[in-house]
This record gives structure tokens, C-alpha cells and sequence, in this order.
């Protein structure tokens, strides 16, 4: 195929030989299936921030750390030279979670760089070598939905552990190979120690995977198991290796209103995403 004009510098520079075929394209990124180094990977595509819908949006962006002070004054002030460093951050944090989460035993793709706006990946396919489906188009019996559920929660567990909340876990977030369930998708990923929207976006995050699980294994309905694991991390009792059991008891402490405007605000926003999402899956975009 045509070389895309993004992908170019990296065929020019010799880290992509071949662009093999478009996987898919979406508003916030495009996806190529490329040879490189002999190897069929992903090339992950990043849209300008004027063409993406997410739009780093500033629930993300609080507690990302930038080193350089002259960076972080231009990104506080919104200079161009702020919002192309900005632009690095946002891209940057995929990689860095895929590099974490990949260490931390979680089943992410393998990264192997990012270059201009072009992050490569391990390219998820099925035991039949074909590119893996995305969760929402998979049809699961009672049994898988129940151990990929719990693949699912160990994976966030872990997430968790190495101080990352996905941010915008979904069906449409998550590859399904031979083995279960990849998640991908990182690029707002937030800090759980130094973000203060970690709580509810982890709820979130549990919450939107249990429900649709939930679909083929009703007994799921209705679990705790992102109150449970979060109430363990603040008491510095969680690790990878935690079992949890999905059950809550809430103390009866008072009532939380920052926290509770914060949730119903997240839940008009996961139902706009949603919605989006599910229009770009029928258009057979990302």
C-alpha cells in the first residue's frame, strides 16, 4: 500500500521495511500492520490534537509529572511550544504504561518504541494468526465470561500495584487472543497516587468490564471488586498476588459530595464515550 506521509520517516530511517496493510482508523489514532526488523508489528498512528475527540482532557493530565520546569510553564501557560510538548506527555504515557504494565506481568501488547508520533507495537492476533477482535465482538460462553472476568480484574490488580489506572477501560479497550483478554489503549492513563480522579476512574474502568461480563455470567452483577481493591491500596495492603472476593462494606464514614458530583459527571461522560464508541464500531472505525 501507499506509505502514509507519518509513516515515512520511519521507512526512510530503516524501522519499518514494509506498511503492509491499515488495521483500522479511529479519532483519536490510526493503526497499520507494518514489517519491522523481520518482525509484523502495529504502528500506532497519533492524530493531532485538533483531529481526536479525547482531547487530553484536564481529569487526565493532573499528576503527570514534567521534569523540565521551562516545559511545564509552557504547558500551564498553553503556548504552542507548550501544547507540542504537551502533545509528547500524551503520547509518551502510552508507552511508558506499556513498558510498566508489560513488567508488571500485565497482558498489554509489547511495545518497542515511539518515534515521531508513531508508537510500534506487538500486533495481538488469534491462534490462527489473525489479528485478534476487540472483546465487543466476541460471543462468550458463561465459563469464559467468568475467567476472562477474573483475568481481567488480576490484570487491573496489577495495574494498580505499578500506580496506573487504565482511564478508559471498556469492551471496545480490550483484545481477545487464545489466551484471554489484552488490554490496550493507554494514552490517558493516569498516575493512581498523584491523580485525584484515580478512584472513580478505576470504579469506572470495573464497573463498565464487570457489566458486560455480566452479560453472559449474571452472578458478577453487582460485585464490589474496585471498592474492595481500592480500599486495600490506600491501606497499603494490596499486591499483584491479592485475592479478592468482589464484596464491599462500606464503613458508613460521611458522605463524599466532591466525590459523588465526580461520579455522576463521569457516568454522563462514559455514557457520551460510549455512545461514540459504539457508533465508530459500526462504521468500522477504531
Amino acid at each position: 500500500m501507499k506509505i502514509p506521509a507519518r509513516l515515512l520517516p520511519l521507512v526512510e530511517d530503516g524501522m519499518v521495511d514494509e506498511v503492509i496493510s491499515q488495521l483500522m482508523s479511529g479519532k483519536e489514532a490510526s493503526v497499520y500492520v507494518v514489517s519491522s526488523g523481520g518482525r509484523i508489528c502495529c504502528a500506532k498512528v497519533y492524530k493531532e490534537i485538533d483531529q481526536r475527540s479525547f482531547k487530553q482532557a484536564v481529569a487526565y493530565r493532573e499528576g503527570r509529572k514534567v521534569k523540565d520546569s521551562r516545559r511545564a510553564r509552557a504547558m500551564a501557560k498553553g503556548s504552542k511550544y507548550g501544547r507540542d510538548e504537551q502533545e509528547k506527555v500524551w503520547q509518551n504515557a502510552e508507552v511508558d504504561a506499556l513498558y510498566a504494565l508489560s513488567e508488571a506481568g500485565v497482558r498489554v501488547p509489547q511495545p518497542y518504541g515511539c518515534f515521531d508520533g508513531v508508537l510500534l507495537m506487538e500486533l495481538v492476533t488469534d491462534d490462527k494468526g489473525s489479528v485478534a477482535p476487540r472483546l465487543n465482538d466476541v460471543t462468550l460462553s458463561h465459563e469464559q465470561a467468568l475467567r476472562d472476568h477474573a483475568q481481567i480484574i488480576t490484570d487491573v490488580t496489577r495495574m494498580l500495584c505499578a500506580g496506573i489506572v487504565h482511564g478508559d477501560l471498556s469492551e471496545f479497550n480490550v483484545l481477545v487472543d487464545h489466551l484471554g483478554p489484552v488490554i490496550i489503549d493507554l494514552p490517558q492513563a493516569v498516575d493512581a497516587s498523584a491523580n485525584n480522579n484515580a478512584k472513580w476512574m478505576l470504579e469506572r474502568d470495573v464497573n463498565n468490564m464487570t457489566n458486560y461480563y455480566g452479560q453472559y455470567a449474571p452472578e458478577l452483577i453487582g460485585t464490589q471488586y474496585a471498592k474492595e481493591m481500592w480500599a486495600l491500596y490506600e491501606a497499603g495492603d494490596l499486591t499483584p498476588n491479592t485475592e479478592l472476593t468482589g464484596i464491599f462494606v462500606d464503613d458508613g464514614g460521611d458522605a463524599d459530595v466532591d466525590g459523588l458530583m465526580a461520579e455522576i459527571n463521569a457516568v454522563m461522560e462514559e455514557a457520551r464515550l460510549r455512545k461514540e464508541r459504539r457508533l465508530q464500531a459500526e462504521s468500522g472505525e477504531e
